[in-house]
């Protein structure tokens, strides 16, 4: 008998599987229980922006976010933002999930296939929903900790870009996935590395360039955002300005 191959689906979070930032839902709860002020929340919701507005390679921009991200739990102790955790995800991540994207990842459960989220988020908070999801487990970026309390630090880099590609091919060899049989969902250019690095990638909610890479490379899209009527009016027209270029970029190279 053929050996059976060990299949998993990988998600990115914000925007693919929850509406909005996962941090930012952090944040704000913590900021409603008194742990700092309007201008702490504010750095992080600019240096959030740039990060977005900047793309994937400006390490300045990824340091900045990447310090933004951390430097507003440390000082705080691990039990206590887990505790406050669980009742952020009640009042903010559970009514924006896209319920859409959990029955993609629960297909992929029923199948008997692995599921888990990739995320820049900090790894206790996707772990936090990957848990209340019923999901295998979560990868994402780990904030240090020492005699239980968050330095405010980061170990290790942020899990972003190439680094989650990094990240679902050292979890493929600790736990036998074959890469080229997994499937990976996402709703940002930046995580192309992610969604090339498995054999099977589709776009959730994409923006306009991995919409684009999606149509040209014939890969699933999902849209489930309220707007989608939208993007099923200008999905045809973007269709043709993706067929038209690949057109004139063969031509470029037939000559």
């Amino acid at each position: 008998m053929p050996l059976t191959r060990k299949r998993a689906a990988f998600f990115d979070v914000d925007n693919t599987l929850v509406r909005g930032s996962t941090i930012y839902f952090l944040g704000r709860g913590m900021y409603q229980r008194g742990f700092f002020t309007k201008a702490d929340i504010s750095r992080y919701v600019l240096a959030n922006l740039r990060f977005k507005l900047t793309g994937t390679e400006k390490q300045e921009e990824i340091l900045r976010f990447q310090n933004a991200a951390t430097d507003f739990i440390g000082g705080h102790n691990v039990a206590e933002i887990k505790e406050i955790g669980e009742a952020i995800y009640d009042e903010f991540v559970s009514p924006a999930l896209w319920q859409g994207t959990i029955a993609i990842a629960n297909e992929h459960s029923a199948r008997g296939e692995e599921v888990w989220l990739v995320t820049a988020a900090p790894e206790d908070m996707a772990k936090l929903i990957s848990a209340r999801l019923g999901f295998t487990g979560a990868i994402g970026s780990k904030a240090a900790v020492k005699d239980g309390m968050y330095t405010g630090e980061m170990n290790g880099p942020l899990l972003h870009g190439k680094e989650k590609a990094m990240a679902i091919e050292e979890l493929a060899l600790e736990r036998g996935f074959d890469l080229s049989e997994c499937y990976a969902y996402s709703d940002s250019n930046n995580d192309l590395p992610l969604l090339q690095a498995v054999g099977h990638p589709s776009a959730i909610n994409p923006d306009a360039i991995l919409r684009l890479r999606a149509l040209r490379e014939g890969w699933p899209i999902h849209d489930f955002r309220r707007m989608r009527f939208i993007n099923r009016l200008l999905g045809p027209i973007v269709s043709r300005v993706a067929a038209l270029g690949t057109f004139l970029s063969f031509r470029r190279r037939s000559r």
